[in-house]
């Protein structure tokens, strides 16, 4: 056989294996793409936290795992609208952000910490009964930390915490958890103190799972 048709064949061959790889090619880019931005949508792009369905799946999974000596805490950011009104929505950001920094630091790796919307954050981690007084003052003391915004200004932030525990609703369930956790939050709202869940706060009454809170006051100063 003439090798100039043997040469042609070769070249045809590869020239249809490059035409089939092509699609196949563009379709791993885009797997690798879209699974990039699935996971990223997992997170808060301002605070990095967990989104709300994340968050509950890694909660419920702590739950699952280690039983009564789990807590659920509720957080609110005091004085946001302040903060907005005041300095504009990017010392907002900046607050909120500081809070999500120091919940992630406080709660550690082993712990599912999110942001549920707005300035409401959740916090599910595994913690001994015997360090849970300790523990619950250390987060209030983080919390009350002022934050420094970029120029300069200190501002005196705070946050609001109830904490709930199986133990002491009497379930492992997520959502009743929380609600308990979110019903001690605003009894104790700009008390400066995480306040702890007890049964009735599991069974009262809320509105879009939140109820109305006391208003209260903040100075801001400049950083040393």
């Amino acid at each position: 056989m003439n090798s100039a048709p043997r040469a042609q064949a070769r070249i045809g061959q590869r020239t249809l294996l490059l035409t089939a790889a092509v699609p196949v090619t563009g379709w791993t880019v885009h797997a690798i793409v879209l699974h990039r931005r699935l996971a990223a949508a997992k997170k808060d792009p301002l605070t990095g936290l967990l989104y709300r369905d994340a968050y509950t799946a890694r909660s419920r999974q702590i739950l699952r795992r280690h039983g009564d000596d789990v807590y659920v805490v509720m957080v609110d950011q005091d004085h946001l609208k302040d903060v907005n009104d005041w300095f504009g929505y990017h010392a907002g950001d900046t607050a909120l952000c500081a809070t999500a920094d120091r919940l992630t630091a406080w709660a550690g790796p082993r712990a599912s910490v999110g942001r549920l919307g707005g300035d409401e954050f959740a916090v599910v981690l595994p913690l001994p009964r015997g360090r849970r007084d300790v523990r619950l003052a250390q987060l209030m003391r983080m919390l009350h930390t002022p934050v420094t915004l970029e120029d300069g200004l200190a501002v005196d932030v705070a946050a609001s915490a109830g904490a709930a525990t199986p133990e002491t609703i009497g379930t492992r369930d997520l959502r009743l958890l929380q609600r308990a956790a979110d019903a001690a939050l605003y009894d104790g709202k700009h008390s400066g103190r995480a306040h702890l869940a007890t049964t009735e706060h599991a069974t009262l009454p809320s509105i879009n799972g939140r109820r109305a809170g006391r208003p209260g006051t903040h100075l801001w100063g400049r950083a040393a």
